[in-house]
C-alpha cells in the first residue's frame, strides 16, 4: 500500500504552470496594475501565482481564482497566506463555464480557455474570448495566454502530439489577434513565449518526477509513472516543440 509521501512529487518546480519568465511576469504584472485595479478574477487558476503578484503589488486589490483542480487550489491558499495576502484572495473549486463571477477589472486566463466552452478548439477560443468580454468591466483589462500555431504542423508532428491532435486545433497568431478585435477588445500587448521559456517549463513540469523515477526505480508505481512522463516527453521532443506557441495578449475592451 502506498501512501501520500510515497507519490511521486508533482510540479514542485514550477513557478508558473506554462512557458513564463520572471523577466516576462515582471513586466506583465507592471503593465497590469498600472491602471490600479481593485478587483481580480484568475479563470483556471491552478495555484494563481500571477494573480498573487498582481495582488501584492495592488494592495487595495482583491482577488478570486478559480479551478477544478483541489490540489493547485490548497498550493494557492499556502502561498497566499504565507505572503500575507490570505484575506484579499479566495481559491474557489468551481466549473468556469456560465460563471457567475465577475465582472471584474482585471481577469486572468492562462492556458485556461478551454474552461470558459465546451465547444470543440479553435471555436472555443472564440467563446471564450467573448466569455472574457463579458467578464471584464469597461476600461479594465484581460491577459490571455493561448497556444496558437508557430507553423502548420505536419503529419508526422501531429502524430507524435497528444491523442487526437489536428491541424485545425490552434489558430495561427495573427488569427488569434484578430478574433480578440472581433469579440470586442482591441490588443494593447502582443508577446509570444520564447523557446528558453518552453524549455524551462518542460524541464521543470518533469524534472522532479524524473529524479523520483530515478531514485525509486522498483517502486509500485514506478511502471505507470514513466510510461506516463516518457509519453509527455515525447510529445513535446518529436511533436509541439518548435510548433506549439503560446501568445501573451493584453486586452482592453471596447467601449
Amino acid at each position: 500500500m502506498t501512501t501520500a509521501s510515497d507519490q511521486p512529487p508533482r510540479l514542485t518546480r514550477l513557478t508558473f504552470h506554462g512557458p513564463l519568465s520572471e523577466s516576462r511576469a515582471d513586466r506583465i504584472v507592471e503593465r497590469l496594475t498600472a491602471a490600479g485595479p481593485r478587483t481580480v478574477l484568475d479563470i483556471g487558476c491552478g495555484w494563481g501565482e500571477l494573480m498573487l503578484r498582481v495582488l501584492d503589488a495592488v494592495p487595495t486589490a482583491t482577488g478570486i481564482g478559480v479551478d477544478l483542480k483541489a490540489e493547485d487550489l490548497d498550493r494557492g491558499r499556502t502561498a497566499a497566506k504565507e505572503r500575507g495576502l490570505g484575506e484579499r484572495v479566495v481559491f474557489a473549486e468551481e466549473s468556469a463555464t456560465d460563471t457567475a463571477r465577475g465582472p471584474a477589472d482585471l481577469v486572468l486566463c492562462l492556458s485556461s480557455s478551454h474552461a470558459l466552452s465546451s465547444t470543440a478548439p479553435p471555436r472555443a477560443t472564440v467563446d471564450a474570448l467573448h466569455a472574457l468580454r463579458r467578464l471584464v468591466e469597461p476600461g479594465g483589462r484581460v491577459l490571455l495566454g493561448e497556444g496558437f500555431w508557430q507553423r502548420e504542423p505536419t503529419a508526422k508532428e501531429l502524430a507524435a502530439m497528444w491523442p487526437g491532435a489536428d491541424a485545425g486545433e490552434y489558430l495561427p497568431l495573427g488569427g488569434l489577434v484578430d478574433a480578440a478585435v472581433e469579440a470586442g477588445f482591441r490588443p494593447l500587448w502582443v508577446e509570444t513565449a520564447s523557446a528558453e521559456e518552453w524549455e524551462e517549463f518542460e524541464s521543470g513540469y518533469r524534472s522532479d518526477v524524473e529524479e523520483w523515477l530515478a531514485t525509486h526505480p522498483n517502486h509500485p508505481l514506478a511502471a505507470e509513472t514513466r510510461t506516463r512522463v516518457d509519453a509527455q516527453r515525447a510529445s513535446w521532443l518529436h511533436g509541439y516543440r518548435g510548433v506549439l506557441g503560446i501568445a501573451y495578449l493584453t486586452l482592453v475592451p471596447v467601449g
